[in-house]
């Protein structure tokens, strides 16, 4: 039987622009098919969640601008259950929001804040490691992080180092953060076996975490404190609206997570895989004998080897003689670059942005 006092809060706000030209700021990447499983990213993250939280108790977090997009995808959540932000203020401001909305409806509630556009598989070992995580924090006052066994020096993930173990639980407590270090410090981690990468999904009880926010970020505890009278109300959009527009922008890693002493990981073993790039993508895509990967039965490669070639349309393409691209086609826009420049589409979009204005992002 699920726990009643079991939540989830599905991060959604994101605009994915490494993903572009197929994630665009008016339909990014959550709401997307990108690996072509039937089901879009959001849809994925909440049915993986429907199998251990009450329905009910299912809360996607979103910019108020996909609201809809997000009823499209997901018809049978509640209305209600849909966290509209008036304004992107990085993760803070959306577990801050949360945290205080959920503990005015439930006191005892105990919850988990994960993003919406994660590939995760072993689905029966993520419920398991989440169940295991919603145990310890039900018992103790601790935050939880679920750390992925890094099994290569990724300098693209932020990195967990391991403290003093709980030997009754298989818990660790957390020594330090570390955002996504150089190649050499990576391979360091690796080999100390003393890292797991940061998989950014959080586990912890509304009223410890709303105390942590007292204790370290007092700045958004007194912004949402103000506005408690008016969540569940016809006030509370306008309240909320004016909190935003004085809200930092800050992640929870470094409002909290990086700052507080009750912070434990717990070693997850099932497969996951964080989609913030058409690099990782092009991992979890089925390849060629050549290592490409490609979606599109109407593209031919010829010589080519390490490409991800992904396009919606029919028209025939070929790919003859080259190696290790990104080409992304869509109807608007077509993007051709250099698999290791993967980090540089934001600065391509920016320079989209600058010369063709909104229309292409």
């Amino acid at each position: 039987m699920k726990n009643k006092n079991h939540y989830v809060a599905i991060m959604a706000g994101g605009v994915g622009s490494r993903f572009w030209p197929m994630s665009k700021s008016s339909f990014p990447k959550q709401f997307l098919d990108i690996l072509n499983t039937g089901k879009t990213l959001i849809q994925s993250t909440y049915d993986r969640f429907s199998n251990f939280i009450p329905e009910e108790n299912i809360y996607i977090v979103t910019s108020k601008e996909y609201v809809g997009i997000v009823q499209q995808q997901l018809p049978n959540l509640p209305l209600e259950n849909i966290i509209a932000e008036p304004e992107r203020k990085n993760t803070a401001a959306c577990v801050a929001y949360f945290s205080f909305k959920l503990k005015k409806m439930n006191p005892k509630a105990n919850f988990i804040v994960a993003p919406s556009d994660h590939l995760i598989g072993d689905l029966d070992l993520f419920e398991e490691t989440c169940l295991k995580a919603l145990d310890f924090t039900e018992k103790h006052e601790a935050f939880v992080t679920l750390g992925i066994q890094p099994n290569h020096p990724n300098t693209g993930y932020g990195y967990i180092q391991k403290g003093e173990k709980n030997e009754a639980e298989n818990v660790f407590q957390v020594k330090r953060f570390t955002e996504k270090p150089d190649r050499d410090t990576a391979k360091k981690f690796l080999m100390s076996g003393e890292y797991f990468w940061n998989s950014g999904i959080f586990i912890w009880k509304a009223e410890d975490i709303i105390q942590a926010f007292w204790e370290h970020a007092r700045h958004f505890y007194d912004l949402f404190h103000e506005a408690m009278p008016a969540i569940g109300t016809p006030e509370e959009e306008k309240s909320i609206e004016k909190i935003y527009s004085e809200c930092r922008s800050i992640s929870i890693d470094y409002a909290i997570m990086e700052k507080a002493k009750n912070v434990y990981v717990i070693p997850s073993y099932f497969q996951w895989n964080d989609l913030g790039t058409w690099n990782s993508a092009w991992e979890n895509f089925s390849k060629d004998e050549s290592q490409n990967a490609c979606n599109s039965k109407s593209t031919i490669l010829v010589d080519s080897k390490g490409c991800l070639v992904h396009s919606n349309e029919e028209k025939l393409m070929v790919i003859g003689g080259l190696d290790d691209l990104i080409i992304v086609n869509t109807p608007e826009a077509l993007l051709i670059c250099k698999k290791e420049n993967e980090q540089q589409i934001k600065e391509y979009v920016a320079k989209v942005k600058e010369i063709k204005g909104e229309l292409y992002i």
